[in-house]
């Protein structure tokens, strides 16, 4: 059996096979290299990518005894199926110049997953480092940035403030009267033997639900964890998905975690604000925040557009899939509402627009690995605009602090002081972003348009970084 191709949303094929049996990808190194955590390699060293997970298609086991007499009796020889994705190759390519190119990310390890949160359309999926997978070289197989691990799949860490989200719904779905409760801010709330921190020990003051969410206030978010309960929490958390098997039709994604035994008060008040034994996967929070952007219903994310055979019959066209309502509409309209105070007045100031309705939420967590801690920063957000439908996830981890610098489409952000994302998160991250419309894009890292009012809407995050992105209203050039 030959193995059928792989080809992106636009035509381009992604890999083939010749006569002799051997796999071949794309002509440029480069092209080929920013897919290859999304494909999959010949050798196997990429998990689940579409040349292993797809391939009952790709070897022809769908194909029917019919057409295999036919071919038969041709004297052809039998070939799989091909088949078509949603990704948008150039797309990654251009993610990954822009990683690979940057003065504070070249060289660093990260991910970047765009999505359609109205379909599920995977429009990229992107891994840091790459490798060859027509060049695997002894420096690849023995990288400690580990190659062939897909992060925005595979890694699990703790979401932090963002995850506030999902405290404040359940808040929200839990609590009388939850938007007119008063929490006491002191800088420091006293739970057991530990002392819950805001960053830069922060005093807010009295302040209700929505106020503690603009401003991120871990107290108040650890105080209505404990209100709520373990229980509540851990309900709302598994709405949006938390301790689900995650049983994909086109993508196989590590699950996220809400802790479900022996929890005491310390781990319940930092689980409020995102941290304790909370893991998320870059992709689910990008689906977390998806929801609220989509009346509260999360999609599950679809990689395959069709599969045809090669006397092309169709054997699946993309049709879309709702993973879970993850809360109701009239919650995330609340949350929208919360997510654009972070925005006009609270964490994520530097994300105004002028002319924009844009939420957001900022956060930063941190684990350790071999005894060293490292923070993880995200962003989650959107641009409240229904003419077009995406979302969009990026990510980097290190244990440096740098400068990132970051393109929306539309978006004007400079970086200030405060926590989280988009803005200057606690540990001295820095986010700079610039409009692509009438500006000077030489001064850009990238672009991706066929003109600049096209321009393209994506994140560069810095290596310590753990950014999520959800847009309403973005990535004009990706209209299929």
């Amino acid at each position: 059996v030959v193995q059928g191709d792989i080809i992106d949303r636009n035509g381009v094929v992604l890999a083939t096979t010749d006569a002799s049996g051997e796999r071949i990808y794309q002509k440029d190194a480069k092209s080929r290299s920013a897919v290859v955590h999304l494909i999959g390699d010949s050798q196997g060293n990429v998990a689940n990518g579409v040349d292993s997970f797809q391939a009952n298609y790709l070897l022809g086991f769908e194909t029917s005894l019919s057409e295999r007499v036919l071919a038969l009796l041709r004297g052809q020889t039998r070939r799989g199926d091909s088949v078509t994705l949603t990704a948008d190759s150039k797309l990654s390519s251009l993610i990954v110049n822009a990683f690979q190119t940057g003065a504070k990310t070249k060289g660093k390890s990260g991910a970047a997953v765009v999505m359609n949160y109205k379909t599920g359309e995977v429009l990229a999926l992107v891994s840091l480092p790459v490798f060859d997978p027509a060049n695997l070289t002894d420096a690849d197989k023995n990288s400690a940035q580990h190659p062939f691990w897909n992060r925005a799949l595979q890694s699990t860490l703790p979401p932090g403030s963002t995850f506030k989200i999902i405290t404040a719904a359940a808040a929200l779905n839990t609590l009388e009267n939850a938007q007119l409760l008063e929490f006491t801010c002191t800088g420091e709330t006293k739970v057991l033997d530990q002392v819950i921190h805001d960053a830069g020990n922060a005093q807010h003051g009295k302040l209700g639900l929505e106020k503690a969410f603009s401003v991120s206030c871990n107290n108040a978010f650890a105080q209505a964890a404990l209100i709520m309960g373990d229980d509540a929490l851990r309900k709302q958390a598994e709405a949006f998905g938390f301790n689900d098997n995650f049983l994909f039709r086109d993508i196989v994604v590590e699950n996220s975690v809400y802790p479900t035994k022996n929890r005491n008060n310390v781990e319940i008040a930092w689980s409020g604000a995102g941290q304790s034994q909370v893991a998320a996967t870059p992709l689910h929070m990008c689906m977390v925040a998806a929801a609220v952007a989509n009346d509260g219903v999360m999609m599950e994310p679809r990689l395959l557009q069709s599969v045809d055979s090669p006397a092309g019959v169709n054997r699946l066209q993309f049709s879309s899939k709702v993973y879970r309502r993850a809360l109701s509409a009239q919650t995330a309209s609340i949350l929208d509402g919360y997510m654009k105070k972070v925005v006009t007045s609270g964490t994520g100031t530097a994300s105004r627009v002028t002319g924009l309705a844009i939420a957001g939420k900022t956060g930063s967590a941190e684990s350790a690995s071999g005894g060293e801690a490292t923070t993880h920063a995200w962003y989650v957000g959107y641009i409240d605009r229904d003419d077009e439908t995406y979302v969009a996830l990026f990510a980097n981890t290190t244990t440096d602090a740098e400068l990132l610098n970051i393109v929306l489409d539309t978006v004007d952000i400079t970086g200030d002081n405060n926590t989280g994302g988009l803005v200057s998160i606690n540990v001295g991250e820095i986010f700079n972003c610039k409009c692509l419309y009438n500006s000077d894009i030489a001064k850009l890292p990238f672009r991706y348009c066929s003109n600049t009012s096209d321009s393209l809407s994506y994140i560069l995050a810095n290596i310590t970084i753990r950014l999520t992105i959800s847009f309403k209203g973005i990535f004009p050039a990706f209209k299929s």
